[in-house]
């Protein structure tokens, strides 16, 4: 369990996946690029079995974006898009455009 305290430590953001593309030798990995009103971000997602690259473009998705960066397959990740698991992963998508860069609560 966590506290809210704890809750209130993550910084989860709206972006729009402005690229997105498959990481090479990875089935599951697409590599994307999500503009975060102040900044674009490249985040390594494991959505690709379920999702083209071309398919995610311009979607608004929440971002995670106070994780520590990582190295997944050889490509750098800074944050991590939220998805829910149905036992696949699926993006969570508002139900209207957002500014980018607004806080999730």
């Amino acid at each position: 369990m966590i506290t809210f305290a704890d809750f209130q430590k993550l910084s989860i953001r709206m972006g729009t996946i402005v690229e997105a593309e498959k990481v090479t030798g990875a089935d599951r990995l697409l590599k994307l690029i999500v503009d975060l009103g102040d900044e674009k971000r490249q985040v390594v997602a494991g959505i690709a079995m379920q999702y083209e690259a071309q398919q995610v473009i311009g979607k608004q998705v929440p971002v995670l974006c106070n994780l520590e960066p990582a190295k997944i397959r050889g490509v750098e990740s800074n944050g991590m898009v939220l998805c829910a698991a149905m036992p696949e992963p699926r993006l969570l998508l508002p139900d209207q455009q957002v500014p980018n860069g607004s806080k999730v609560k």
